[in-house]
């Protein structure tokens, strides 16, 4: 389908709970949106339980943003799955009038817009080391819910002594018969419920001041090379699979040039209205500048993003 011809007053880049929350409230104010998003599965949908979103303690993310999606789906927005953004252009910017966007996805697709709200996330931080882009797939993973299964009965390593760290090794525990946790640092940052978990788990062992250098293997991962940061000494050990969890970086390449961004490459906002430093562009959740990034807190500015773009669209006289 070719939208081109057609403009929206609005539309939402992501389906997360930010962009989800924002797509709501469009809905219940009769914004024309449209809510484009690559799936609805986020960073939420790949954590095996969540604890701090009221009323739902305890549930499985997968479930979490199923009920989500069909809370949006109560609501008259037109929604595009499995597709994502390459570029947003602005196409114009007069005075008293509403500018005009044009966003391309990476299908050739293109849709016009007065209003723009991000709410993109973020995506995960990847080593950097040598092996890791070959495994991709091949044993090297990002997400203990999508592939845990893949690894029963087998040896696996993660690395980073975070939450998500924790949260994959627990997520693991299911399936493999070892798994090793690496962390560079000398302490564990997880929270203290997580480290209670792991500590239960006789398959898993918690590794510090350990740095991986190098992933190998030949039509799959067979081994990984560390550093023990203390004694400065390489260790090369047989390995079925590696789990990425050391952290994300916001998924803001589609904008660049367009916005402000900040050191961390987040999009600078007004939390006052989401609104960046481009009229008409706003930016919720773990994409903007925000302090902290929680599921409640992405929903809020879902809301007051959505909110904020209602009153700039009539204050255009859309």
């Amino acid at each position: 389908m070719n939208h081109k011809s057609s403009l929206y007053d609005l539309v939402i880049i992501g389906g997360g709970p930010a962009g989800i929350t924002a797509g709501i409230y469009a809905g219940r104010k009769k914004i024309k949106t449209l809510l484009l998003t690559g799936n609805f599965i986020g960073q939420v949908g790949k954590t095996g339980r969540v604890d701090n979103y009221p009323g739902f303690f305890g549930i499985i993310g997968q479930d979490l943003m199923g009920k989500f999606k069909d809370h949006l789906k109560k609501f008259d927005i037109e929604i595009v799955e499995g597709e994502k953004v390459r570029k947003v252009t602005l196409l114009s910017a007069q005075g008293d009038t509403a500018c005009r966007f044009s966003i391309k996805t990476k299908s050739k697709q293109e849709f016009l817009t007065k209003a723009v709200l991000v709410a993109t996330g973020r995506d995960p931080r990847p080593l950097e080391i040598p092996g890791e882009k070959e495994f991709i797939g091949k044993g090297i993973s990002y997400c203990s819910i999508c592939d845990s299964p893949f690894f029963r009965d087998k040896s696996v390593a993660v690395v980073g002594g975070g939450n998500a760290g924790f949260e994959a090794a627990i997520d693991l525990a299911k399936y493999a018969k070892r798994i090793f946790i690496f962390e560079r640092s000398n302490k564990i940052t997880a929270d203290e419920l997580l480290q209670q978990q792991v500590k239960k788990e006789t398959k898993i062992q918690v590794h510090l001041n350990k740095e991986l250098k190098k992933i190998e293997g030949k039509d799959k991962v067979q081994d990984i090379v560390y550093q023990d940061l203390k004694t400065s000494k390489t260790f090369q050990v047989p390995i079925d699979g590696v789990f990425v969890q050391i952290g994300s970086v916001p998924a803001t390449g589609f904008l660049k040039g367009l916005v402000d961004f900040n050191e961390r490459d987040e999009i600078k906002v007004d939390f006052q209205t989401c609104q960046t430093s481009t009229e008409g562009i706003f930016a919720a959740g773990d994409v903007n500048d925000g302090r902290w990034k929680q599921i409640i807190i992405a929903a809020g500015e879902g809301c007051r993003a959505a909110l904020a773009t209602y009153e700039y669209l009539q204050r255009k006289n859309v």
